[in-house]
């Protein structure tokens, strides 16, 4: 059947249970029992877990994230089943399906990975006893959750995207593919661009790499500034990686399509990355205040379970942001101009583009832009002004150069960062001079990203100190 005769889906019918009318009250009442069984069970584990001191072991730390995984995974789907069996109403709304769905996937995936985490703890206990603390440290088993996270989200999401994708509506499925006008370049201008854009992605490339392998190479940078300075220069590869390719790729061959799904994943992934990068930038800011204004309990504060979290956590929230604009983009009809004026596809943009109400869309888009940039932001804003403050009790040329070589590298960034985003994703339709739009998403799509190995890099005796370190390695190797 062709695409353009499905017709718009704007709920489902769930048939439920095959249980006769007269069993309906019975069956409810058993499966409500269970249900708060399993709530009330597992809120009893995580409490015993977290009170007792004696269960903060590896194989408890995995049993407490089990635990809250199966109340949310149970809570997915038995709530609604228990309404409908009460109220008789089978329906369910488009977008609570594919919720359902992906918190499904997720949860269930998330079950799998822990479960084999737990299972490699009982081997190493087993089978290697004598080694089991230094084995399964800390670090392991936060790393363990953490990718188990990462990995049900991100299968989860390819499933639901797929799903929405198959079940969007008519007017939309019918466009499949975009036109990216690319930046206003001349065609004699192309060559050099394309040059120049290359050179500049390759920097970017090899020197956040560089920086990566520097961290982790030099056990003197094994703390938590540059715990999060690593994560930066991984997000700040994908995040060039996620729009520039295309671009030279599109500037080289002349092609300016790109297909309806690559478009949405270019996007998802655009969100995602451009999200996690504030939220690092903020946790970066976080560590600076605790190191310049509680300078004597650094080691206490900042310690490896909290650098964790904030990664984690700012994983997570990227995710589910850059999820919510997906999902919501997914339901749009477009009209038959399907022409980008970007040189990658853009939220703002591909709202222009629709024939659909936006008026949600973009009520999320600023909600969200408020939760992911707006307020780290303000975050970094009062960090500095308590750094500022404590700089000034004590206003000493020593005290002043010290702070201002704990923070410098930091607020370059930060500079760059949010003086070429803020505008542009908080308040998009304001702006009609696509020209100075385009300017403004190479700064923090190419230029930035690029930068930020150099900031920290050539203003950072630590990371020289590294550098130097390893060049040293490799004259020796090749002698």
């Amino acid at each position: 059947m062709g695409r353009e005769n499905q017709s718009s889906v704007s709920e489902f019918l769930l048939l439920g249970l095959p249980i006769r009318p007269e069993q309906q009250g019975m069956f409810f009442a058993l499966f409500l029992g269970m249900y708060l069984i399993t709530v009330l069970g597992n809120l009893l584990i995580l409490l015993v877990i977290r009170l007792d001191p004696h269960l903060h072991t590896p194989m408890y730390f995995f049993l407490s994230h089990l635990a809250f995984t199966d109340i949310t995974f149970s809570s997915v789907t038995t709530p609604k089943m228990l309404v409908n069996m009460q109220t008789q109403s089978q329906s369910i709304s488009y977008a609570g399906c594919i919720s359902q769905v992906y918190f499904f996937l997720m949860l269930g995936c998330l079950d799998s990975f822990l479960l084999t985490s737990m299972a490699y703890d009982r081997y190493v206990a087993i089978c290697h006893p004598l080694h089991y603390i230094t084995i399964m440290s800390q670090s392991l088993c936060f790393l363990l959750v953490i990718v188990s996270w990462v990995l049900s989200s991100a299968s989860a999401i390819l499933h639901t995207l797929l799903l929405a994708r198959e079940l969007s509506p008519e007017n939309q499925s019918s466009v499949s593919e975009f036109l990216l006008l690319g930046l206003p370049i001349r065609p004699e201008q192309q060559g050099a661009f394309f040059a120049l854009f290359l050179g500049m992605y390759l920097t970017t490339v090899l020197g956040n790499l560089l920086i990566i392998l520097l961290i982790r190479l030099d056990p003197r940078l094994h703390t938590p500034m540059y715990f999060f300075l690593s994560h930066l220069a991984l997000t700040d590869v994908s995040f060039s990686s996620v729009t520039v390719p295309k671009m030279l790729v599109s500037m080289h061959t002349q092609d300016q399509s790109i297909p309806y799904g690559g478009c949405i994943a270019q996007m998802y992934f655009f969100i995602f990355f451009t999200d996690l990068d504030s939220f690092l930038i903020t946790s970066m800011a976080y560590d600076r205040y605790v190191a310049v204004c509680r300078p004597l309990h650094y080691t206490t504060i900042m310690r490896q379970e909290l650098c964790v979290f904030l990664v984690a956590g700012s994983w997570i929230l990227s995710g589910a942001s850059s999820l919510s604009h997906t999902l919501l983009l997914t339901q749009l009809s477009f009209c038959a101009d399907h022409t980008i004026p970007h040189f990658f596809c853009d939220l703002g943009a591909l709202l222009k583009l629709s024939c659909s109400d936006v008026f949600l869309n973009e009520l999320v888009m600023f909600t969200v832009g408020v939760v992911v940039i707006t307020l780290p932001f303000t975050c970094i804003l009062v960090s500095y002004g308590y750094i500022g403050a404590t700089v000034l009790r004590v206003p000493s040329t020593k005290g002043i150069c010290k702070a201002l070589s704990t923070c410098s590298s930091h607020l370059s960034v930060v500079t760059l960062y949010y003086g070429s985003i803020f505008g542009q994703y908080l308040f998009p339709t304001l702006s009609d001079f696509i020209d100075k739009d385009i300017i403004v998403a190479v700064m923090y799509t190419v230029v930035t990203p690029m930068l930020n190995p150099f900031i920290y890099s050539l203003r950072n005796k630590d990371i020289k100190g590294a550098l130097g370190k390893l060049c040293s390695r490799a004259m020796i190797f090749f002698q």
